[in-house]
């Protein structure tokens, strides 16, 4: 017996369904698949399309660490905006700029290749782990080209993976190693990340920047030994930077080694009051002769 146009029907929007569900799974493969990498990885390096610049024009540069909060905004809620930030980043006009909380999504755009791109800048990113919609991580942005680029897994605990990403920068006859990092929540976690970071070799030769967000929202041991060991800062005033709406706490930092600082402030701005929950932390160092 035939079957009837209404049973074809239903057959047809069954046989519909099954192939819309099998084209969401194979969509939803590789986004699956990345959260396998949930350990801290080094995951990009890249030129942007257009350089514009090899060397320094001079021994004074100018640095910023920036914590872009997802691309969130202020309260975190609100939907991923990349371009909020990438306006403060562009307002700064820093020469190397570290990141970090940057979400590189699994799909659609990259901000970080978009950001490289338009401003013309090297980048080197970090992930520190896999979220459902991307990677989250710490990135170096850079005006001159990146020459090496390692990394140092400081997830010394179950709740908070960390990671350092360090970029050499190499110039005409000498070069400069940037570490950028954001350091653990607990007091304990975050002073042996900061014994991890000050033994290692990328930190140990001048001249060295370590830049990031150090959650030292007090003096704890973590913050002593900073200060005791990179002593090249021009004053211990840090400048205040969370929240950014009403900056108190001063948890973006610039530290280093061999690399005399000349100026430190916070970019304070009605766009940078709102494009994260961090303002931006700028400083100009001098470089030695």
């Amino acid at each position: 017996m035939a079957a009837s146009p209404r049973s074809e029907r239903r057959a047809e929007r069954k046989t519909a369904r099954k192939k819309k569900r099998a084209q969401r799974r194979e969509q939803r493969k590789p986004a699956l698949s990345a959260h396998h990498l949930n350990t801290p990885h080094l995951c990009l390096l890249r030129a942007p399309r257009i350089a514009t610049a090899t060397q320094p024009s001079g021994r004074d540069i100018t640095v910023a660490t920036y914590n872009v909060h997802r691309w969130t905004g202020l309260n975190g809620r609100g939907a991923s905006d990349p371009a909020r930030a990438a306006f403060v980043i562009s307002e700064m006009n820093a020469d190397v700029i570290a990141l970090q909380e940057v979400m590189r999504p699994h799909r659609g755009d990259d901000p970080l290749v978009t950001l490289s791109d338009a401003m013309g800048l090297h980048v080197a990113f970090a992930a520190t782990r896999v979220h459902k919609r991307g990677e989250i991580g710490n990135a170096i942005l850079s005006r001159w080209p990146i020459s090496g680029v390692s990394m140092l897994d400081l997830s010394f605990s179950r709740i908070e993976a960390r990671v350092a990403v360090s970029a050499r920068l190499r110039f005409r006859n000498s070069s400069l190693d940037v570490v950028a990092t954001h350091l653990a929540l607990a007091d304990r976690t975050r002073h042996r990340q900061v014994r991890a970071l000050l033994d290692h070799p990328d930190l140990q030769n001048a001249p060295t920047l370590l830049l990031g967000d150090m959650n030292a929202w007090r003096q704890c041991k973590a913050t002593q030994a900073l200060d005791e060991e990179l002593r090249d800062h021009h004053n211990l005033d840090w400048p205040a930077s969370f929240p950014s709406a009403a900056p108190v706490f001063s948890l973006d930092r610039v530290y280093s080694r061999g690399v005399k600082v000349l100026e430190l402030s916070a970019h304070m701005t009605r766009a940078a009051e709102r494009a994260s929950d961090h303002l931006p932390v700028i400083a100009r160092v001098r470089l030695p002769a």
